[in-house]
């Protein structure tokens, strides 16, 4: 089984090709411009190195936020123009998930700056199940909710955790008991995109191309609490 995906949602994106959810190859692909130029080039140019054309690709998938309403959308339509051309399913796998797929720990939280001094943030367990759903929500208020609890603080961003960053440490070590965990992510989002991609592919929890949504997260009315896991 041979997954596609890639992640525009950010200047610093990336394509990772993967066969039975080993990496057959992932790069970093920077665009200051914006991918809608750029991202069909480094695609084809991917599949020639590997030697796989687009009809083996068994399923297409992309980040689907959050992130730049416009780089998520020329991803999704990606997705759906190369699955609709080739009749492939696809997927599409929040930003989020993939971090702390890529992450380490029992309970990891993965970060995004959401700017105006909020985060993009979650909880995931070890087996990618959300202890905490997908929010956006003030820093503070985030490390309040996680309290005490053992979690590793992810970012694919070292600048975030920083004391000028949209989450610093130096907040989250003063509510809990003094050692805030964090982890840099240094492989390509794309690769825990396609990771993922990979299980549901198997576990048949894919989309036809239209089907396919983007995930651009806001706040939910309701009362945030944690949930241990099922």
């Amino acid at each position: 089984m041979i997954v596609l995906a890639f992640d525009t949602t950010s200047r610093r994106g990336s394509l990772a090709l993967l066969h039975n959810g080993h990496v057959m190859e992932a790069r970093a692909v920077s665009a200051p411009d914006g991918f809608a130029a750029k991202l069909y080039p480094e695609i084809r140019e991917l599949l020639e190195q590997n030697e796989v054309s687009l009809a083996e690709v068994d399923c297409y998938a992309s980040a689907s936020g959050p992130g730049s309403f416009t780089g998520i959308r020329i991803g999704l339509t990606a997705v759906k123009s190369l699955a609709e051309v080739n009749r492939k399913k696809v997927v599409g796998v929040s930003n989020l998930r993939a971090m702390a797929e890529l992450g380490e720990g029992g309970f990891r939280a993965p970060l995004m700056d959401a700017r105006r001094g909020e985060v993009y943030a979650a909880v995931y367990d070890a087996q990618g199940h959300a202890v905490v759903d997908e929010m956006v929500t003030p820093w503070a208020a985030f490390v309040e909710l996680v309290g005490r609890r053992e979690v590793t603080f992810l970012s694919c961003d070292a600048g975030l955790f920083t004391e000028n960053g949209a989450a610093p440490l130096r907040a989250a070590r003063r509510s809990s008991s003094g050692s805030a965990k964090h982890m840099i992510l240094k492989l390509p989002l794309a690769v825990g995109v396609g990771r993922i991609a990979t299980r549901l592919m198997v576990s048949g929890e894919v989309l036809d191309p239209l089907e396919l949504n983007a995930n651009y997260v806001r706040r939910p009315d309701a009362e945030l609490n944690w949930r241990p896991p099922q």
